[in-house]
């Protein structure tokens, strides 16, 4: 069974790396994503993407919800990254088919907090809607280490993690900045609570591609009301609301329960942040209310 999973994976990669390479080919032919879901990870990103997929107004991007263009391969190029989309040619014929709008757009969950990527984004996208998932920061952490952790990026416990992590951070942000080439381990798999201080990522993101082309969705409110949560992310796409979508949550990990003393040492550090946040939003937050 293993060997057969292993074929089955080659097979499904030289397909994808065969499918892309076709794409940059015909990358002039191919439909502009609209919009891209750029974080939080752990958030909801996947359950969402999911729905959006039902959608008959959506063509997804080839093989995988992430195209992780903006974040970890930026360096292939423009050509590259639209070679991963449908051609207007297949648009247009699903437009004429539901009488809908047709478009795309792919969801990498690293986007919105890698130090780079936002403004290439903004620069190589003009008029690009992003969605941002915001989940209770302390659960959002709890989650990110139990995935880093199994996957082996991580190697330290949780209260340990969260310890360590103002100096494994230390530098590591500018670093990126200073060199794009430079890919930081610390910062795309350890930053259990940086991930979680929404606020200042979004008003980065506000900076650069204005307010209106931001839309926030609270995860809880989402899975506690999906259908009305998910008629609003189809409003601010620009499709209409249609019936029988199915919600589900996906990737959701079991863990045991967090201590109590340090859930509250956990709250008392985002609370400045949550804050501001709400301040921003108009709103509480549901992890506040």
């Amino acid at each position: 069974m293993a060997a057969k999973s292993r074929v089955r994976k080659f097979l499904w990669h030289r397909a994808g790396v065969v499918a892309r390479t076709a794409g940059q080919l015909t990358a002039d032919r191919r439909l502009t994503p609209s919009f891209l879901i750029v974080g939080t990870q752990r958030g909801g990103t996947t359950s969402l993407y999911k729905a959006l997929v039902q959608h008959p107004a959506y063509l997804p991007p080839r093989f995988r919800k992430g195209v992780h263009y903006f974040d970890m391969d930026y360096h292939r190029g423009h050509k590259w990254f639209m070679g991963h989309f449908p051609s207007r040619a297949k648009a247009e014929r699903t437009a004429q088919a539901t009488g809908m709008p047709a478009i795309t757009g792919e969801a990498s969950p690293y986007y919105m907090w890698h130090p780079l990527a936002p403004e290439r984004i903004a620069r190589d996208l003009p008029g690009v809607k992003l969605i941002v998932l915001l989940r209770d920061p302390v659960e959002r952490a709890y989650s990110g280490h139990a995935h880093e952790y199994a996957r082996g990026f991580e190697t330290e416990k949780f209260e340990q993690a969260v310890a360590l992590e103002p100096e494994r951070m230390a530098g590591e942000r500018a670093k990126m900045a200073a060199d794009p080439s430079y890919h930081s381990h610390a910062v795309r798999h350890l930053a259990h609570l940086g991930r979680g201080e929404y606020v200042d990522q979004l008003l980065h993101l506000e900076s650069l591609v204005g307010r209106e082309r931001l839309h926030v969705v609270d995860s809880h409110d989402y899975f506690a009301k999906p259908e009305q949560v998910f008629s609003g992310v189809c409003g601010f796409l620009g499709i209409p609301d249609v019936p029988g979508i199915e919600h589900d949550q996906h990737n959701a990990r079991p863990r045991m329960a967090m201590p109590d003393t340090l859930r509250s040492r956990l709250e008392d550090h985002f609370a400045p942040y949550d804050a501001r946040l709400a301040d921003w939003l108009g709103q509480t937050p549901s992890w506040r209310r």
